[in-house]
């Protein structure tokens, strides 16, 4: 203590007190230390989930008022949206895998049609389009309700237990789950006004290869056309629009395989793909594989066609971040479109020779984009 006390001054009752003072601290700080890092952290944790309240009430208001004005219910659809928010859907079992693809299809037929019949129920008078583009934005509300469920249970949980592992997993996680959820924030004013989302850059080409071509229903909520490119007889899948929508285009491109007896000389898929940090929005990036995202039925059905008959898969990938994925379409993914069918037509030329038969499917929600 003598190199503080001469620092100090020389001997006094203030430099005792800040002497005293200053073992305390230390004294204090290595028995409540962690207790006091785990207060910063659940105060950090707390503004977080106040944040991710006010977007899940956002949610639920938009929802309500959205479905008010144009449903126009005679009853309140308040209850029904609460209900809606709630709704959960258990995977099948995974202890014996063998079929599990077919019963998750299943599963996720079943979520579907229930889904629809909610919102049918909750506005009567609406058309389909203006259907599917409030079950879009319903399930962004609920993706955000979900969100803010599972943060606050696990906040509480690390309450309770007193448990600094729990609240800092939590708060290293946060910064990722809360680009997430701004994302599904700001997708609700997309699928409110049926605007075009980036998700839906790959049903934005299909429709730019298929314009002014005969279009006819392949599998559900999906269309073909026949389209000549570059010498070559390409089928052009996309789902049907302009109402929020994904089809089934595993399913379509089973069906094309299979009436054409695996005569098809390659598949390419376009989609949009994440992007890393640093990387730009709109760059376009060549592959092979099946570029399908969500849950993987359709993704299998493609896999499992193509096995069977040799057929090379290509994939083309405009890179978006999550934000990009469900908010309004950005310009430079946009403008992505026209250099996605540039990479196309030079993996026909590259790939493929004059009159072969080919498989261009366009993935993707196509929310605001027409056939």
């Amino acid at each position: 203590m003598i190199p503080m006390v001469s620092q100090l001054g020389g001997e006094g009752p203030i430099a005792w007190i800040l002497q005293i003072a200053w073992i305390v601290m230390i004294v204090a700080t290595f028995i409540y230390g962690q207790r006091i890092q785990m207060m910063l952290m659940l105060r950090d944790v707390e503004s977080s989930l106040f944040r991710l309240k006010l977007m899940r009430n956002k949610g639920r208001k938009t929802a309500i008022s959205t479905i008010k004005e144009v449903g126009k219910p005679e009853e309140d659809p308040t209850d029904r949206v609460d209900r809606f928010l709630e709704y959960i859907a258990i995977g099948p079992v995974a202890l014996d895998p063998a079929g599990i693809i077919w019963r998750l299809e299943h599963v996720l037929d079943v979520r579907e049609v229930r889904f629809k019949e909610s919102v049918k129920a909750m506005v009567p008078k609406a058309d389909k389009t203006q259907i599917n583009n409030m079950e879009n934005m319903l399930e962004a509300a609920l993706a955000l309700n979900i969100i803010y469920k599972v943060i606050r249970h696990f906040y509480v949980l690390g309450k309770k237990t007193k448990s600094l592992y729990i609240i800092m997993q939590l708060q290293m996680l946060l910064p990722l789950i809360m680009r997430e959820a701004e994302a599904f924030s700001n997708a609700l004013r997309a699928f409110t006004q049926g605007q075009p989302i980036g998700d839906g850059i790959g049903a934005l080409v299909a429709a730019k290869l298929m314009r002014g071509h005969r279009k006819k229903k392949v599998a559900k909520d999906t269309l073909m056309a026949k389209v000549p490119i570059e010498g070559r007889t390409a089928y052009v899948i996309k789902a049907t629009g302009p109402g929020g929508n994904v089809g089934k285009p595993g399913e379509a491109i089973k069906q094309i395989i299979k009436e054409n007896k695996g005569k098809i000389t390659t598949a390419i898929l376009i989609d949009a793909g994440l992007k890393l940090e640093g990387e730009k929005a709109g760059e376009v990036a060549e592959g092979v594989g099946v570029a399908i995202g969500g849950p993987g039925v359709e993704k299998y059905k493609v896999e499992e066609s193509a096995l069977k008959y040799k057929i090379p898969v290509n994939a083309v990938i405009i890179k978006e971040d999550i934000g990009d994925a469900v908010s309004v379409m950005r310009k430079e993914i946009f403008e992505a479109a026209d250099a996605a069918i540039e990479r196309i037509k030079r993996l026909l030329l590259e790939r493929t020779k004059k009159g072969d038969s080919v498989i261009i499917a366009g993935i993707g929600n196509t929310i605001g984009i027409g056939q």
